[in-house]
């Protein structure tokens, strides 16, 4: 997948300026797709070139002008066609399993800590991702289109970050 992809998926959800859109990315698809702002702001300029994206200048009070961009037509139909290839399953490229598997060749307690602060981090991202399905998805039996595509996918996340509790939960059993 191409970072455009990603922001024709976010700008489809609501047509956004530059740096609202980078927050927003950052509060959603921005959990399994990274970007920095600078990366977003040369992909849009990219793309509004491209005819994918129509931008507006918008005047603001005491504040520069700021472009708000929206989907063309031409980046409509780049994303469906993008949303019916087919995605290839990425094989699983994780140093720490690679660590892991090697912590007996080395400093097996340097090992632990970083598998320690994993979990931390894990467990982290699983409370947030919580969080934001308590306060957006109270109830997920009501929900349909975009929405539940939405919370099928937050729940994705919460699913494979379970997975990794446990599994760097039971590394650390195994070895106290």
């Amino acid at each position: 997948m191409a970072l455009e992809h990603a922001l024709l998926v976010a700008l489809s959800e609501q047509p956004a300026a530059g740096l609202e859109l980078s927050r927003r990315f950052s509060r959603s698809i921005g959990y399994f797709w990274g970007a920095t702002h600078q990366q977003i702001y040369r992909v849009l300029g990219r793309m509004e070139s491209d005819g994918w994206l129509r931008a507006t200048t918008v005047e603001q009070a005491g504040r520069p002008a700021k472009k708000v961009y929206e989907v063309a037509a031409a980046g409509r139909e780049v994303l469906a066609a993008w949303l019916g290839e087919p995605s290839a399953t990425p094989p699983l490229r994780s140093d720490l399993a690679v660590k892991m598997r090697g912590a007996s060749f080395g400093d097996r307690a340097a090992v632990l800590d970083v598998v320690r602060a994993d979990l931390a981090e894990h467990r982290a991202r699983l409370a947030r991702y919580e969080q934001l399905m308590t306060r957006d998805y109270p109830d997920p039996t009501t929900l349909g289109g975009l929405e539940l595509d939405q919370y099928l996918v937050l729940r994705g996340g919460v699913l494979a970050e379970q997975t990794s509790i446990t599994w760097l939960t039971e590394y650390l059993e195994a070895h106290a």
